[in-house]
């Protein structure tokens, strides 16, 4: 009896030590739960197999499942603003006044004046002679020119004389005025020198020289205000190739 007594009561701590050590074990794996007290242990008298019934094993408490968190909606993009630009207004261009065209008035004629011709007449050395030259040349006195134009049926030709300076001024006829004044030339005639009395062609003396505007006012006209002067010349005489030429 007291063996069987002892048999019972080691069995009965070895079930307590094995229920224990099965909670441990169920603890780990287990999430952190409240764990029910064992239930004691039942002792059976008389002898005959004994029954352990283990204590339920408690479900697992699972913890409450969240709903997925949504992700936050998406920011809408707006689209780019153009900037608004103003109305270009069209620019009218800056009115002009109209250009009056210039009136063609005819340019008026000159006033018709009278012609006065002015030259000088020289004498060429005779080393000089068929040379276009006036170097060494002197101022001839007394030599005739003529003023020829051509302006009528009949020629009207006006003659003149140089002074001591070889300087002649000579008057158009007052039918002659500076309108018709194209068709006068001017022609060296003769010289009081038996010298040099051949004329020359220089500045066409001998052809018939233009008459050239001049700025200068006619020397011996009484009335000049009235008068057209002209310019010829230089002329010039030289001595004739019949006559040597004498040396000093």
């Amino acid at each position: 009896m007291g063996l069987l007594h002892l048999a019972l009561i080691f069995s009965s701590l070895v079930f307590v030590l094995g229920t224990t050590s099965g909670h441990k074990t169920s603890t780990i794996a287990q999430p952190p739960t409240a764990l029910a007290p064992a239930p004691a242990p039942h002792h059976h008298k008389g002898g005959g197999h004994h029954h352990h019934k283990h204590a339920p094993t408690p479900a697992p408490v699972h913890s409450p499942v969240k709903p997925p968190t949504q992700a936050p909606a998406p920011t809408p993009v707006k689209p780019p603003v153009k900037p608004v630009k103003p109305p270009v207004q069209p620019v009218k261009p800056p009115v002009q006044a109209p250009v009056k065209a210039p009136s063609h008035a005819p340019t008026p004629l000159p006033a018709r004046k009278l012609v006065s011709v002015q030259g000088v007449v020289y004498c060429k050395p005779c080393n000089y002679t068929g040379v276009e030259t006036l170097l060494g040349a002197t101022p001839l006195l007394g030599a005739v020119v003529k003023l020829q134009c051509n302006n009528t049926k009949y020629p009207l030709v006006v003659q003149g004389k140089t002074d001591k300076n070889g300087y002649f001024t000579v008057n158009a006829p007052k039918k002659i005025t500076t309108y018709g004044v194209h068709k006068c030339r001017v022609f060296v005639v003769s010289s009081p020198e038996k010298k040099c009395d051949k004329p020359t062609n220089l500045r066409y003396g001998v052809k018939g020289a233009i008459l050239q505007k001049s700025t200068k006012p006619p020397v011996s006209t009484k009335n000049a205000s009235a008068f057209e002067m002209f310019t010829v010349g230089p002329f010039a005489f030289e001595p004739s190739t019949k006559k040597p030429c004498s040396t000093h």
